[in-house]
């Protein structure tokens, strides 16, 4: 999904699905449909509690970050709408690359099938939730003790969580 400004006050979001989902045939347009962004996550270990070896209560945890969008959900078919949103999402995926691919560089008659097995998705944000658990709620020592523990074990999630714990 891509978020686009529309003069609203939080933007719309606009993405596209398999046609052969039926999630879009569910739609309901009285109730309000709800897109989750999460964001960095993490087990954290009572093993990097300095408690756990001075008295043994400590138990485990999950760190993380989540934003919840809601609001009215619109389903578009129409292709000239959906080929501007294919080409927004490639020009942005692609933007890193020596040579980026455009939707331009597949044949055009290819293009045209493909667009009949997709559906459109437009989300109105009427409102924003968010919510993160990074360790706020532990002393400055146990806090220094999960930041250790995921510096450890050095992968690209345990890293992410550590910049937000060490960002609180």
């Amino acid at each position: 999904m891509v978020l686009e400004e529309d003069g609203s006050q939080f933007g719309v979001l606009k993405g596209h699905i398999s046609r052969a989902n039926t999630q879009w045939r569910d739609l309901i347009p009285t109730v309000d449909a709800l897109a989750i962004f999460a964001g960095p996550q993490h087990y954290i270990s009572p093993n990097w509690y300095p408690g756990k070896e001075e008295h043994g209560k400590e138990v485990p945890t999950w760190n993380y970050a989540v934003v919840h969008a809601y609001g009215p959900l619109k389903v578009i078919e129409d292709e000239p709408w959906l080929l501007s949103l294919l080409n927004h999402l490639t020009n942005i995926h692609e933007a890193g690359s020596p040579v980026p691919w455009k939707v331009g560089d597949a044949p055009q008659d290819f293009i045209q099938s493909l667009l009949q097995g997709i559906i459109g998705l437009e989300l109105s944000i009427r409102r924003l939730e968010g919510k993160w658990k990074v360790s706020q709620n532990k002393s400055e020592r146990d806090r220094q003790g999960v930041i250790k523990g995921l510096t450890e074990l050095n992968t690209a999630e345990s890293l992410a969580m550590k910049a937000l714990v060490e960002e609180v």
